[in-house]
């Protein structure tokens, strides 16, 4: 824990002007950044008694070890850099929305000649329309379904659409009068574009104008005495009708708002945003997040409003935004909002009507998400800390360990070693922080082992070493021996791969193992972290120095963590392995030939079947493959002479020699080239 005061800058050295703050914990990891109008005043709220600090603040204060400052123009640019930093750094200490899931939107993909709806997820694409978010896949699936009678747009995948276009016929849709089936031409691109704008004019809104068209048009197909057409129309009508009804109006001025509601508590608090265009709900989302620091109700409102537009830009960002409590300062938010939209927009809290209503709709909406969270993550908490506590009890550590990294080697009868790391960080898997490794029989200059046969106790010693080697190398670079403030960062800001050391390293395999992970550290003169290892057949935790290994109660929750810590690094190494296997049995003497890319190689072997029949071909009969060149045919024969070919099979039961292709280059029956998988006789059992 730091003393504040043992980086507090003096106040001269802070600017009095608008600009973004870093906080920096002992491993240069920013795990906090804030903006302000005046850098000196805010700063100075942070360097006051401790006592009087809030106790989210007083433990960002403690955990930090240093402070810096970026000095802005206007409070504008400081709200954009912040929320840029937010993103790249995704510091510990700031409020981040957890949104638990990824929420459909309906698109329609006018960047294509013939323009698609379909469901999309994700990140929004150039040219799409969106209509959205929704709650639930199926809501939008429906929604298109009664409209597709109406408007009948494209909705297939690109390879339907290309199999009809060259069948000349068109899908189910196409027959039962729900695509307009521009595969097939009976609608041209611009007719079809045409349809496409009216679907997304009717999505946005504008449903009346068009619904009174189609009621003169089937009036007028009544006094003609068309009464098939006029039936036709009255049901596209009552489609319509039934469509809109989805999505009741909630505001008879036909407003484009979103409404941010929050519920909070002393540790969380939950945002509910309802998207209404035309004055109708058009989809609706939520975030809940943790109260890291001392917030208010308009910080909450800033930040949601960071997250909800940061991507957006244009029709994208509503005229009117509706929140609960307003930021403080409101108008380089407000300005910032304009900017995104490219037009005005109105950030306000709404006093009265329909709109009021409305929020309190939402806010009940919020209420219930926090309750629903706080159900359903009680247990979750409360096992992940029992968890850590357990482990930290078993293994005698000092400390819960809150960065756990588990190790394990993988190979296919001592070829192909290699080892994974996985990273746990409060009982839940940090994927970005894994990191895989090619065993190479040697730790730094030193040569440790040949790298042939089953070694995992060397492998594992190895791989230890490696890993904490970079560590010190980055550790060296911190400050704490060489003054370096940007030791721990790349130079494009983002953190270096081994800069921050576990409270534990978890190894797969029992004594051995662990002993061979304990040796690398104490070579390497690092005491401070704790080692274990769990070992397959019976579950045991073995630590050093121990003749007997730790026996955790089968329904420990520690002992499911370290589980689920071992499966993940297993899965992550064999995941690994079995790539590599694959990429070497596909390997071939082709691909050292330089020049020769895949479309010649697939000709040559199609040309000979095989590469043992490519091997005795002459140059001559290499030439007359197409592409082939006498060049070209020289450097391959050449390439060929220099490889030699494997050693023939022998069946151990009868003594005969059996042929067997080389990997990579075996032809089917019709004589195309296909890419051989793991040959029969040597198949083995990965580890």
């Amino acid at each position: 824990m730091a003393d504040p005061s043992s980086y507090r800058p003096s106040p001269g050295q802070i600017p009095d002007s608008p600009g973004v703050y870093k906080f920096r914990d002992e491993h240069r990891r920013v795990i906090y950044v804030g903006k302000a109008k005046s850098l000196r005043q805010r700063l100075a709220n942070y360097f006051q008694d401790l006592a009087g600090l809030h106790p989210r603040t007083r433990s960002m204060v403690t955990t930090a070890a240093s402070v810096e400052w970026t000095v802005v123009s206007t409070e504008v640019e400081a709200l954009q850099l912040e929320y840029s930093w937010i993103k790249e750094f995704d510091p510990r200490f700031n409020v981040k929305y957890r949104d638990d899931k990824s929420y459909p939107y309906l698109a329609v993909t006018m960047n294509e000649q013939y323009p698609r709806v379909q469901v999309m997820r994700g990140h929004k694409k150039k040219g799409v329309r969106y209509f959205g978010p929704y709650a639930h896949a199926w809501a939008i699936r429906d929604t298109v379904d009664l409209l597709l009678r109406v408007f009948p747009v494209r909705t297939c995948s690109a390879g339907v659409f290309k199999n009809a276009a060259r069948t000349g016929r068109p899908c189910l849709l196409g027959y039962i009068g729900k695509c307009s089936a521009p595969c097939v031409d009976r609608i041209s691109a611009e007719d079809h574009r045409e349809l496409a704008d009216e679907f997304s004019d009717f999505m946005a809104g504008r449903t009346g104008t068009y619904i009174r068209r189609l009621e003169k048009r089937m009036t007028d197909a009544a006094e003609e005495m068309e009464y098939e057409r006029a039936a036709r129309l009255r049901d596209d009508i009552e489609a319509l009708k039934k469509a809109m009804e989805k999505n009741a109006v909630v505001l008879a001025d036909a407003t484009d708002a979103d409404l941010i509601a929050v519920a909070e508590d002393e540790l969380e608090a939950a945002v509910q945003i309802f998207h209404v265009r035309g004055g109708r709900v058009r989809g609706q989302r939520g975030w809940v997040t943790d109260k890291v620091e001392a917030v208010t109700t308009g910080d909450l409102v800033e930040h949601a409003l960071q997250q909800l537009y940061g991507e957006e830009t244009g029709d994208s960002v509503p005229k009117e935004v509706l929140v609960p409590a307003l930021p403080d300062p409101v108008g380089p938010v407000q300005e910032w909002l304009t900017e995104r939209r490219g037009a005005q927009v109105s950030l306000r809290i709404p006093q009265r009507g329909d709109k009021k209503a409305l929020m309190e709709t939402v806010a009940r909406n919020a209420q219930q998400s926090l309750v629903l969270h706080k159900t359903k993550r009680a247990s979750d908490l409360t096992t992940r800390s029992r968890a850590l506590e357990e482990i930290a009890e078993a293994l005698d550590l000092d400390s819960a360990p809150l960065r756990i990294e588990c190790y394990d080697i993988s190979h296919l009868q001592g070829d192909d070693v290699v080892a994974s790391m996985v990273v746990f960080e409060d009982g839940l898997a940090r994927k970005s922080e894994y990191r895989r490794f090619q065993i190479k029989g040697r730790v730094g200059d030193t040569q440790v082992w040949h790298g042939e046969g089953q070694d995992d106790v060397r492998s594992m010693h190895e791989v230890i070493a490696r890993r904490f080697r970079r560590y010190l190398a980055e550790k060296e670079k911190t400050g704490e021996w060489v003054e370096d403030d940007n030791a721990f960062t790349e130079e494009d800001g983002r953190p270096k791969r081994f800069a921050y050391p576990p409270q534990l390293v978890v190894v797969d395999g029992g004594r051995p193992q662990v002993a061979a992970a304990r040796r690398a550290l104490d070579e390497l003169g690092i005491d401070d972290i704790a080692v274990c290892g769990l070992a397959k057949r019976l579950e045991e935790v073995w630590v050093p120095g121990e003749d007997d290994p730790v026996v955790l109660p089968r329904t420990s929750e520690g002992l499911y963590l370290l589980q689920r810590v071992r499966d993940e690094a297993h899965r992550f190494a064999l995941t690994y392995q079995r790539t590599k296997r694959a990429k070497r049995f596909r390997a071939s003497p082709l691909d050292d030939v330089p020049g020769l890319g895949e479309a010649r190689k697939q000709a040559l072997l199609k040309h000979f079947g095989s590469l043992k029949k490519l091997r005795s071909a002459t140059i001559e009969q290499i030439c007359e493959v197409p592409g082939i060149g006498r060049k070209t045919a020289e450097t391959i024969a050449a390439a060929l002479a220099r490889t030699a070919p494997a050693a023939p099979a022998v069946n151990t039961a009868t003594g005969e020699i059996m042929e067997e292709e080389e990997p990579g280059t075996t032809a089917d029956p019709s004589g195309e080239p296909v890419a051989a998988g793991t040959p029969d006789r040597r198949r083995g059992q990965e580890t």
